[in-house]
């Protein structure tokens, strides 16, 4: 098979689908591996040692697609992106089709096989290849709050450890999974005051017991989520449903009867956001400013870490990629029952029920 590596085009995504190991894999098992100009060089990875390991180096994205089976990306394709793409190319990369009807409408036209890194789903339930870069958001959304807080950035001016003598910055985590997990040690590990929240008592039965007492944990619903905002410095949104759009669990009347100055986090932005007030923001002007509360919505946040990100992320998907290129895509989703809920859009069809459900699009199951 002709894999094919494009330079990221999303403003200040740094990442890369594939780290030179991946394509001396691929380049052994037969295949060859197409990597755009520069592909590489945000996460510090140069031209040569893609060259090094077997790989053909194509002067622009245009090259790359044009000659590609399957393009092996990071994020969602951009409009001058979805304009390259082909009929019966496969597209392995993060979608999160649910809350863009636009990219999905997009998809469908170009005939695309649209393989969802976040959708793909292990027998216990897990997302193997969202988890790694919930961890990393999960652990950046505490570092980007914290800066929120700051006078300067338009916060209340609270440290969130506080110092002796002066009580912590409040915390309050909405969902209790990867990305609020990995929030929580941050924050625990700063000395701030932390409530994580879930609607699954036995996720937070879990949590009190891993945290030995230094988190307090609450069952989610709408009145505890509006009592605890009202006390909250920072608020971090950290709900998935999988495939689907997040769950609007911040009303604008919440966000209204929070602290002036306070800060939320939505890291559930790629999926439409927990917060009515969300929006997606970008790393270049990460946040905005609404009823007095800052909003921090970039919606690539681990593109920040783009080292970190790219070689945890391909830990946890270059597996599927080897076996699209190995066995072709329909043979991989027969063989692997993980990789058949990754499958979006086959051919201009939805094969994914939430996504279709979401968007109001015909659902067509996934014929193999």
């Amino acid at each position: 098979m002709i894999v094919g590596v494009p330079k990221e085009v999303k403003t200040h995504e740094y990442r890369v689908g594939l780290v030179p190991s991946a394509v001396t894999t691929l380049v052994n098992h037969g295949h060859r591996v197409l990597v755009e100009r520069g592909a590489g060089l945000g996460s510090g990875t140069s031209d040569e040692e893609y060259v090094e390991q077997g790989a053909e180096i194509l002067p622009d994205a245009t090259s790359v697609y044009g000659a590609a089976e399957m393009i092996v990306k990071v994020k969602e394709p951009q409009p001058q992106e979805i304009e390259l793409l082909q009929r019966g190319q496969i597209l392995f990369t993060y979608l999160h089709l649910a809350p863009a009807p636009e990219l999905t409408q997009g998809l469908l036209d170009s005939g695309v096989i649209g393989i969802a890194y976040e959708t793909i789903q292990s027998p216990d339930g897990q997302l193997p290849c969202l988890q790694p870069m919930s961890e990393v958001a999960g652990r950046m959304s505490i570092q980007a709050g914290a800066h929120c807080l700051e006078k300067e950035s338009g916060g209340r001016g609270v440290l969130l450890g506080g110092v002796p003598g002066v009580e912590p910055g409040t915390v309050v985590i909405l969902g209790g999974g990867s990305v609020g997990t990995n929030a929580a040690q941050m924050a625990v590990g700063l000395g701030a005051d932390v409530m994580i929240m879930d609607i699954d008592l036995q996720r937070l039965r879990y949590l009190d017991d891993i945290f030995g007492g230094r988190i307090r944990t609450q069952f989610s619903n709408p009145l505890t989520i509006a009592k605890m905002l009202e006390r909250a410095d920072l608020v971090i949104g950290a709900v998935l449903v999988t495939g689907a759009r997040a769950p609007r669990l911040i009303t604008e009347d919440m966000v209204r009867g929070m602290k002036e100055g306070a800060v939320i986090v939505d890291v559930a932005v790629d999926q439409g956001g927990i917060a009515e007030t969300t929006h997606a923001t970008t790393h270049d002007k990460p946040t905005f400013v609404r009823h007095g509360v800052v909003h921090y919505c970039v919606a690539n946040m681990p593109g920040a870490v783009a080292r970190t990100s790219t070689f945890a992320l391909n830990n946890a998907t270059f597996p599927y990629a080897i076996a699209i290129a190995d066995k072709g895509w329909k043979q991989a989703v027969r063989e692997d029952h993980s990789l058949f809920y990754g499958v979006n859009v086959v051919d201009g069809d939805c094969v994914y029920e939430p996504i279709a459900r979401d968007l109001d699009l015909p659902y067509v199951a996934l014929n193999l």
